[in-house]
């Protein structure tokens, strides 16, 4: 059987503000109050606090301190996400960049379809799936064409600190096979 059909052997269970550990739980409680709801990804998360602090302390970080527009936070997360195939990420920062970033929609159907965008943000959503791709070995012209098209060597760094959010994310999902959240499913994906 193929790695990407066969059944997840792991079955979380979604923890709450009352049934996460300590750590989990300040999470959880900070998150419904700001959100509204607890997405299935934090609360599957809660299950190993370590991870979910973790998690949000450098989501929050990316985006306060990563020298990048919201809109280009997003074009960095919808990029990673799609080289990574984590469906959830995929429709998670679909309806954020549309919705809250204001991303236009031609843009992240691109993005989400495997294709090409043009300017400034395309070459920053280029730059974020070579890094993914190649694992961080990019070569000298790619870098180059990174920062031809408008980016700073700092801006770099803030694509590998992206990479490392969704990468907690990421692979989380893949094993958790974390189901897309109501308020995302409008955005649904898959490659």
């Amino acid at each position: 059987m193929d790695s990407k059909t066969e059944s997840k052997i792991m079955t979380l269970i979604a923890q709450t503000v009352e049934s996460a550990p300590k750590v989990a739980s300040e999470v959880l409680a900070e998150t419904q109050k700001g959100l509204g709801f607890i997405p299935n990804m934090y609360g599957l998360m809660a299950n190993n606090p370590a991870l979910l602090d973790a998690y949000t302390k450098s989501y929050k970080t990316f985006r306060e301190n990563s020298g990048f527009t919201p809109q280009e936070q997003e074009i960095i997360f919808l990029s990673v996400a799609y080289e990574n195939e984590c469906t959830y990420c995929v429709a998670a920062h679909s309806f954020i960049a549309d919705k809250m970033s204001k991303v236009p929609v031609e843009i992240t159907d691109a993005i989400r379809a495997g294709n090409e965008v043009e300017g400034k943000l395309g070459a920053l959503s280029r730059f974020s799936r070579i890094m993914v791709e190649k694992r961080g070995n990019v070569s000298e012209e790619e870098i180059s064409d990174f920062l031809e098209a408008g980016y700073s060597q700092e801006h770099i760094l803030g694509v590998v600190a992206g990479i490392g959010v969704k990468t907690f994310s990421n692979y989380f999902n893949h094993i958790a096979n974390t189901p897309v959240d109501p308020a995302f499913s409008s955005r649904e994906w898959s490659k």
